[in-house]
């Protein structure tokens, strides 16, 4: 959980920066092409503007992706590089304090989700499986087995 004290934000700016594991992160993603098992990396500055905080700063991950074309496994990053955050203190949407403290995790979670890819591509011109090419025996002709049509054929009527 990353989480910022209101009161030390009063004092002056604060700047994380650390990582975020991906049990933290709780994703709850039900994807069968991307794995998680690498941490969220963030640099980030926190700043009490009047009546809010403005989080500011860098987030990237590596995800373990599946091709949905060629069924390859491949490395994707993703980077939301000048990441910002308004949370507002005051109002109908302000933010909910625990003890002072904010957790900025859900914010960092639901706008990388939204960059985590819908259909990941090892390469944008990924050609998809090979398909693999039948050989077949040509050294003795196969005799062609008389149709139902041509026994038919033979009936005068």
């Amino acid at each position: 959980m990353l989480s910022i004290n209101l009161r030390h934000l009063e004092l002056k700016d604060l700047c994380l920066k650390g990582e975020l594991s991906v049990e933290e992160l709780d994703f709850q993603l039900h994807d069968e092409l991307i794995r998680l098992s690498h941490p969220l990396k963030y640099d980030l500055e926190v700043e009490k503007l009047h009546d809010s905080i403005l989080v500011r700063g860098d987030l990237k991950m590596a995800l373990d992706c599946e091709c949905v074309r060629c069924l390859k496994p491949f490395k994707h990053t993703v980077e939301l590089l000048g990441w910002a955050c308004h949370l507002p203190l005051e109002g109908e949407d302000k933010i909910t304090a625990d003890n002072d403290s904010v957790d900025l995790t859900p914010y960092i979670r639901e706008d990388m989700l939204l960059e985590f890819p819908q259909h990941p591509l090892c390469k944008p011109d990924c050609a998809g499986l090979k398909k693999k090419s039948k050989v077949q025996k040509m050294d003795a002709p196969e005799k062609l087995k008389p149709s139902a049509w041509s026994e038919l054929d033979k009936l005068k009527l």
